[in-house]
């Protein structure tokens, strides 16, 4: 973790906690927000949840993020939803490109590209996902297949701020959503560095500025360890996110690591 950075830890809820529960969630997030100074708190809700959510979390520093965009303003699309219709619902953020939708819905580097831009245009903050399958972890391609996700939509970034806040990018290994297995902290590192780089050769304010999370498995017991490397500048939490204890936990180990370096 790096002393200029922020750290951020977002909770993507996936399709768990809509209705009540969601708003009881949001509710318990904004208390636990109160005890952290240094850290960044986003939570991504079901779209049913959103604008009760965000009304839910007025003022508590907690912010929303959707957990996709289309690529297109408005139009015929049905079942799906725009930058603008996010915006309005009260998030500021967007999750795009998530492993789970490149698996199940067939997104492509080029479409992830698309949304990226169409956040932004769209006044929001994109977390946009890159990360290898254990095949091609195992075949010893990691860096390759992450750095042709990055840089499908690496160019879209340099000299976009949205109110001086960059984008932000999740490196998931594929292999570590949602098994248990994580990548450790010098496995992490290895591929945080090398976005890093990657981004450093566009544009040096870009590779300073950019906040690289880590997704896949994080929990209260690995966080730590993974926050404390130089390149990891928070996490992406799936499971740990849906209950606010552990969500809490894994903020305020960023917050100590935080803390410290200030």
């Amino acid at each position: 973790m790096h002393a200029q950075r922020r750290p951020l830890i977002a909770g993507n809820w996936k399709m768990f906690k809509g209705g009540p529960s969601g708003l009881e969630l949001a509710h318990e997030c904004t208390l636990i927000a109160k005890s952290f100074h240094h850290v960044e708190l986003v939570i991504a809700p079901p779209y049913t949840v959103l604008a009760a959510a965000a009304a839910e979390c007025e003022g508590s520093g907690v912010e929303l993020a959707g957990q996709n965009v289309h690529p297109k303003s408005e139009g015929a699309y049905t079942g799906e939803v725009s930058a603008a219709m996010l915006s309005e619902s009260g998030c500021t953020w967007v999750i795009v490109g998530h492993s789970e939708r490149r698996q199940h819905c067939g997104e492509t580097d080029a479409q992830v590209a698309d949304k990226v831009r169409a956040a932004l245009d769209g006044g929001l903050t994109p977390i946009v996902c890159v990360g290898e399958t254990l095949a091609e972890r195992e075949g010893g391609h990691t860096l390759d297949v992450v750095k042709r996700q990055v840089q499908a939509f690496a160019s879209q970034l340099t000299n976009v701020t949205n109110g001086g806040r960059r984008a932000a990018i999740a490196y998931e290994p594929i292999w570590a959503i949602g098994t248990g297995k994580t990548a450790g902290p010098a496995e992490a590192e290895e591929v945080h560095f090398a976005i890093r780089k990657l981004l450093h050769d566009l544009e040096v304010a870009l590779a300073h500025e950019t906040r690289i999370l880590y997704g896949g498995s994080v929990k209260p017991d690995n966080a730590s360890a993974l926050l404390a490397s130089p390149n990891v500048d928070g996490a992406l939490v799936g499971g740990a996110s849906l209950e606010a204890a552990s969500f809490g936990a894994i903020a305020r180990a960023a917050e100590s690591l935080a803390h410290g370096s200030h």
